[in-house]
């Protein structure tokens, strides 16, 4: 089981869970995990920072809006907006990737849980949100646990 983190010195799979003994994971450009994990961040960015904090897509708002009310839309959609641009940055240090994606699943959980209960007509595709969810916690399961075994 300890293949699945590539390098053992940097975390192992144990019987309580994932042992991160080196928390960074350098961005090592000619290997396909770095672009990976690039890629699951830039999709935090995009819904954080265009999709949420500047607007671009008034949905998300309205969204929230069901959630929590109008009257605390705003407010919300803005930390949401925040934690998702965190999410990113977090990726993209490389840093306690596990622990990353832990954060990433249950936030992913949290939000779709609540999008599907109380915004479901406001979804272009609730079960294209839910695979597209699917794909990118698996993208980003495997960058974290399969750290840089292919860049050298």
């Amino acid at each position: 089981m300890g293949g699945l983190c590539g390098d053992l010195r940097r975390c192992s799979l144990t019987p309580v869970g994932i042992q991160v003994t080196e928390p960074f994971a350098p961005f090592d450009p000619p290997a396909p995990v770095a672009w990976l994990r690039f890629g699951v961040a830039l999709v935090w960015l995009v819904f954080g920072l265009l999709f949420k904090a500047l607007g671009m897509m008034p949905r998300h708002r309205r969204i929230v809006a069901r959630v929590v009310g109008e009257q605390a839309a705003g407010r919300v959609t803005s930390l949401v907006a925040a934690g998702e641009i965190a999410l990113a940055l977090w990726m993209l240090s490389g840093r306690f990737l596990p622990i990353c994606m832990s954060v990433q699943t249950l936030a992913l959980a949290a939000m779709n849980t609540l999008e599907l209960r109380y915004a479901r007509d406001l979804l272009v595709s609730p079960i294209g949100m839910i695979c597209a969810n699917v794909v990118l916690l698996s993208v980003g399961w495997y960058v974290a646990l399969a750290g840089n075994q292919f860049s050298h």
